[in-house]
C-alpha cells in the first residue's frame, strides 16, 4: 500500500510586499510631524530713501530700555521691574504723546531696546517678548475700537494698517553680551 505523501502547502506572499508598501505610504501619508516654531516676528520693510532716519535724531527719550540677565531678572529704564509690570510699563511708555517728559514723545518714535545675556533662560525670553507684544496688541485693540469700533484683528486690512501706522511695532534687540562681557 502506498502512502500517500501530503506536502505542506506554500502561502503565496507575493502580494505581501505591494501590502506592505501601501501601508508604509499611508502612515507616512496621515502621520503629522511636530514642527518647531519660531517667534512670529515680521520685519520692517526697506524703507524708502526719503524716510531713513538718522541714528542721531533718535533722542534717548524715546528709547525704552529693557536688559534681562543671566538670573533672569528685568532692569527697566534702570530700575528693576517684575515680568508681570512689563506690559504696563511698556504702555506707558510707548502711548505717552509727550505729557511725561520721561518717556516717548509719540508712539510713532517710540522704540523698545531689548538686550539679554547669554544666560538668560529661554522661557524668561518668551515671557519678555510676550509682554512687550501684548502692550502692542492692546494699545492697537484700544485704538482700532475708539476709531473704528472693533477690534484690531477682526479690522479689514487697510484699517489695520491705519491703526499699525499709529503704533508700529518697533522692538530692537540687540546682540547677547556674555556673562563676562563689560561696558
Amino acid at each position: 500500500m502506498a502512502r500517500s505523501r501530503r506536502e505542506l502547502q506554500e502561502i503565496n506572499a507575493g502580494s505581501m510586499a505591494d501590502i506592505a508598501f501601501l501601508l508604509l505610504i499611508f502612515f507616512l501619508v496621515t502621520t503629522t510631524m511636530d514642527v518647531d516654531t519660531g517667534i512670529a516676528r515680521k520685519l520692517p520693510p526697506m524703507p524708502e530713501e526719503e524716510q531713513i532716519e538718522d541714528d542721531s535724531q533718535i533722542h534717548a527719550r524715546n528709547i525704552y530700555v529693557v536688559l534681562v540677565n543671566s538670573n533672569n531678572q528685568l532692569l527697566v529704564e534702570g530700575a528693576p521691574m517684575h515680568i508681570s509690570e512689563l506690559k504696563d510699563g511698556a504702555k506707558g511708555f510707548i502711548d505717552n504723546n509727550g505729557l511725561n517728559p520721561e518717556l516717548s514723545d509719540n508712539p510713532e518714535k517710540a522704540i523698545i531696546s531689548l538686550q539679554n545675556d547669554r544666560g538668560t533662560a529661554y522661557k524668561t525670553y518668551i515671557q519678555v517678548q510676550n509682554e512687550l507684544t501684548a502692550a502692542y496688541n492692546e494699545l492697537r485693540n484700544s485704538a482700532a475700537l475708539s476709531e473704528f469700533g472693533s477690534r484690531y484683528y477682526d479690522l479689514p486690512k487697510s484699517q489695520q494698517r491705519t491703526i499699525r501706522k499709529k503704533y508700529p511695532q518697533k522692538i530692537s534687540e540687540a546682540e547677547p553680551k556674555n556673562v563676562g562681557d563689560n561696558e
